[in-house]
Order: structure tokens, then C-alpha cells, then sequence
């Protein structure tokens, strides 16, 4: 039975990285589709915004899932999508 349990927690945990995994491009696309209709942000939001996407891609790369998507609705948020 513990076996069983723990087999199920593993396949949980697996699962939700993938998920997460694949967030990170979507929300990238989204970011960077809106910075290309040049939308009207202060200088330091613009700044917030961009490093704020360069982070997330950089944590979705180095595996750091969870952490790239928290980035990258930061950013969203900022812009409003």
C-alpha cells in the first residue's frame, strides 16, 4: 500500500512539473506578443516587464518551472493580459 501511495505522489509530482513546463512558452509567446504592439508603459514598467520575461526564460530553461511561471505573471500582470 505505501508503495502504491508513494508511486501515485511521484506520478502527481511529474505530472505538475510538465504542466508547468509547458505554461512557461505560452506565456512567453503572450508577453512578447504584447511588447510587439509597443504598448504604452511607464519607462520603469517597461524595464520591470523585461527583465521579468528574460527571467522566467531563464528559469524555465534551468528547470525552475514554478518559478517561471511566477516571473512570467508578474509580467503579464504589468501589461495587463
Amino acid at each position: 500500500m505505501k508503495i502504491r501511495t508513494l508511486f501515485a505522489a511521484a506520478t502527481l509530482a511529474l505530472a505538475s512539473g510538465t504542466v508547468f513546463a509547458m505554461h512557461c512558452p505560452a506565456d512567453m509567446k503572450a508577453i512578447d506578443d504584447a511588447l510587439a504592439k509597443k504598448p504604452q508603459l511607464a519607462a520603469a514598467d517597461m524595464a520591470e516587464v523585461t527583465k521579468l520575461r528574460a527571467d522566467g526564460e531563464a528559469l524555465h530553461k534551468a528547470g525552475k518551472h514554478q518559478e517561471a511561471v511566477d516571473a512570467l505573471a508578474k509580467a503579464r500582470k504589468i501589461l495587463g493580459i
